[in-house]
Order: C-alpha cells, then sequence, then structure tokens
C-alpha cells in the first residue's frame, strides 16, 4: 500500500506513549495531543480541543468520585479562572482554565459518572470541548515540566502522609 505524501507516518501508525515514572507508579502520556502545564491534555476533536486530566493529575487526585462545573456551557473564560471542583479521596479541589478562550461543552457523562475520569481519562474520561488560541505544549515538553517539578511534589507528597 502506498500512502499519499501529505500522510504523516504517526497518523498512520499508534506510536507508544511516553511515560514518566512517579516513584514506583507510571503516569503514561499519549503522544496523540497536547499538554497545558496544568497537568490537563488537549485533543482536536473537529474545530474544538477536548481536554480532559491527565494521568499524572488523575494519580496525585487518586479516585475521584464528584465534578461540578462553576459555570455554564458556552462561556468566555480567562486562564486560572475558577470553573469548577472536583472531589477525590485525596481532596477537594478547584479546577482552573487552563488558557483564555471558551468552554463550549462539558463531558456530561462525568455528571452521572465522574469515576471515568479514574478509568478512562484519555478517551470517555474528557472534562470539556473548549477553544483557545494560547499554545499548548508537546508531550515531551509536558514530560520536562513534570521532571523539573517532580522533586517539589515528592516533598509536598510526604508532608501530607506525615501530618
Amino acid at each position: 500500500m502506498t500512502l499519499p505524501k501529505r500522510l504523516c507516518l504517526w497518523c498512520v501508525v499508534m506510536l507508544d506513549p511516553l511515560v514518566f515514572m512517579m516513584g514506583k507508579f507510571e503516569a503514561r502520556f499519549p503522544v496523540d495531543r497536547a499538554y497545558f502545564e496544568s497537568h490537563l491534555w488537549g485533543q482536536q476533536a473537529g474545530d474544538l480541543l477536548r481536554v480532559g486530566l491527565t494521568s499524572y493529575a488523575v494519580r496525585l487526585l487518586q479516585d475521584v468520585y464528584f465534578l461540578d462545573w462553576q459555570i455554564d456551557p458556552d462561556t468566555p473564560v480567562r486562564r486560572k479562572q475558577a470553573i469548577g471542583e472536583i472531589e477525590s479521596s485525596k481532596a477537594m479541589s478547584t479546577l482552573y482554565a487552563p488558557a483564555d478562550g471558551r468552554i463550549v461543552r462539558f463531558n456530561e457523562a462525568l455528571l452521572n459518572d465522574p469515576s471515568l475520569i479514574n478509568a478512562d481519562n484519555y478517551e470517555q474520561g474528557w472534562l470539556y470541548e473548549f477553544v483557545t488560541t494560547s499554545p499548548l505544549l508537546s508531550p515531551e515538553d509536558y514530560l520536562k515540566v513534570l521532571d523539573a517539578g517532580w522533586d517539589q511534589t515528592q516533598r509536598m507528597l510526604k508532608n501530607q502522609f506525615n501530618e
């Protein structure tokens, strides 16, 4: 089979995800999407960017069991604007917009079953669809961000367990 010259090889062959070791646990990052420094991934879904939590974020949160949005669909947002809350066995956390843009639609399935975030964060567990012109990180650059902050994250986690 001859491929058209403009069709890239990675579009045809599924590449292995990148892996970041969180101690003895693996956090996997598909290379078919881009990433925000705030531990969210973004993948093109037509004209929109589908956004979800990375496996790094899910591992830190542990078992997600509650999700609530503080804004309505089709709402313009600013970077670091509070947009919702997520509760897990570890903590209640505020969710912030990763960039300036507009949140078009929420994944309604998560309101009924937020455990999809734990089970399938890169497919069925996506959070919302977003429009932004802000640049995202490549998978390789996102791993560099994780590596640079891992010592601090480990210290924070050890302090939580020692309280």
